[in-house]
């Protein structure tokens, strides 16, 4: 069982930063992959970014060069920096464990997050 406490979250100008954090439970996380994902109101969970347990990154085309994915194993925590934020990445961002064989699909992750809400106004 591995529990997520997403944080960092909040309201933020278009063009402004912030850094969500991730924490987990369990004694094995530096052996997971990792991943964020977003859902906006009325719309389906999307992927955002992973990260291995190699350290190896993967983004969306829509964040990429502006969101930065990274992970400290000392402190069981997988974070996600967010700058140049734009409106439409206004969500409720999510953390989860990665167990199948894409990076992509929400359905190859387990153990989700409660999320914390990002908006971005513009």
């Amino acid at each position: 069982q591995v529990q997520l406490v997403e944080s960092g979250g909040g309201l933020v100008q278009a063009g402004g930063s912030l850094r969500l954090s991730c924490a987990a439970s369990g004694r094995t996380f530096s052996s997971y992959a990792m991943g964020w994902f977003r859902q906006a109101p009325g719309k389906e969970r999307e992927f955002v970014a992973a990260i291995s347990s190699g350290r190896s990154t993967y983004y969306a085309d829509s964040v990429k060069g502006r969101f930065t994915i990274s992970r400290d194993n000392a402190k069981n925590t997988v974070y996600l920096q967010m700058n140049s934020l734009k409106p439409e990445d206004t969500a409720v961002y999510y953390c989860a464990v990665h167990w199948g064989a894409s990076y992509y699909a929400d359905y190859d992750y387990d153990y989700w997050g409660q999320g914390t809400q990002v908006t971005v106004s513009s």
